[in-house]
């Protein structure tokens, strides 16, 4: 008998890797709090799409409402429990599915930001796993319909990053890449917390720039004063991470201390940076946005206090100042609020 999956969250990530999963005949329960989502997904499936039509798949899915979760108490025990919704939903979430682990049932965080002390908090540290998605731009458009926005990764840049609290390479966790390789390329890490906190630089430039100015991603990355900002957070967040301890990776192509010396006014380190920003641009979508602009966009709440808030007040505990992520996180929160509409201009002058 196969393993016992359950995803909760089934959004962008979510959706995208467990109907992956799903398709490469694994036992995969997507769990989802928008009841039309989930209502589409028994009926029609879920439709996954991408940037080229051989990504387009139609994939009957066992889909089901938070309200009906209780059910599990009456059905073997979850094996693996992905935990895909937004970091500030994550503790009710792990609660969720705790008392239907089985014996030796584990919880992976496949999210953004840094969440697994959150999970361990409610399940244990040995029943935690960690799980990078390095990249996989992609958008919950409209009920049982995902819309990936980037290229697959493939060989040329692996996309999930799977790891241990502890950084050994277990049985667990090759199994859990085995399963992502489902999606795209995957691969265990014996740094997770250097990828959590490569990936956390990536999402500190992109998402709440995009989701207080408006701009999709390619218009963010390819004109010149919404990139400089972007590569100034980058630098601090590196630096913040650096400080931390982190062994930090290259990032979509970037070294972090190229990408550190091009926030700080480095001339040549500038060129490269914006060199490899204009040329990701190239390749994308010119319907990507970051997850934060996507929830912007749809009135939703936004991760900006895990991300350029988080950054701003790790660099704080240790010495290590990021006023422009502090900065960012106020924009966004007062674009939340409505104080402030979502346009260039509420990013200028930081």
């Amino acid at each position: 008998m196969g393993k016992r999956i359950v995803v909760v969250g089934a959004g962008a990530i979510g959706g995208y890797a467990g109907g992956h999963m799903t398709r490469a005949g694994h036992d995969v329960t997507l769990v989802d709090a928008w009841p039309g989502h989930v209502e589409y997904m028994r009926e029609h499936g879920i439709r996954i799409s991408g940037m080229t039509p051989e990504e387009t798949h139609s994939i009957g899915v066992k889909a089901l409402h938070v309200t009906d979760v209780q059910r599990f108490a009456k059905e073997r025990g979850i094996d693996i429990a992905f935990i895909c919704v937004k970091s500030y939903d994550t503790e009710w979430a792990t609660r969720l599915v705790k008392p239907y682990l089985a014996p030796d049932g584990f919880v992976v965080s496949l999210q953004n930001c840094i969440n697994e002390e959150r999970i361990a908090a409610i399940v244990g540290w040995g029943k935690t796993l960690g799980c990078i998605a390095s990249l996989v731009a992609a958008e919950l458009t409209h009920a049982g319909h995902v819309n990936r926005t980037v290229p697959m990764g493939g060989d040329k840049h692996i996309v999930y990053r799977v790891g241990e609290i502890h950084g050994r390479v277990t049985p667990r966790a090759k199994e859990v890449a085995e399963l992502l390789r489902s999606a795209d390329s995957a691969k265990v890490t014996t740094n997770l917390w250097g990828e959590r906190w490569s990936k956390l630089v990536v999402n500190s430039m992109r998402n709440g720039l995009s989701a207080a100015s408006g701009l999709s991603g390619n218009q963010r990355d390819l004109a010149d004063e919404p990139r400089w900002l972007s590569i100034r957070l980058g630098s601090e967040a590196v630096r913040v991470g650096q400080a931390l301890g982190y062994q930090l990776e290259r990032m979509l192509g970037m070294e972090p201390e190229t990408l550190a010396r091009a926030g700080e006014g480095s001339k040549d380190a500038l060129t490269e940076i914006s060199e490899i920003l204009v040329g990701n641009a190239k390749k994308r979508s010119d319907e990507q946005r970051p997850s934060m602009a996507q929830d912007m966009r749809k009135g939703r709440r936004t991760e900006t206090d895990f991300i350029n808030g988080y950054v701003a007040e790790r660099g704080a505990e240790i010495g290590v100042p990021a006023p422009t992520h502090a900065k960012m996180n106020e924009i966004v929160k007062r674009v939340e609020r409505g104080e402030l509409a979502a346009s260039a201009d509420a990013i200028s002058g930081i």
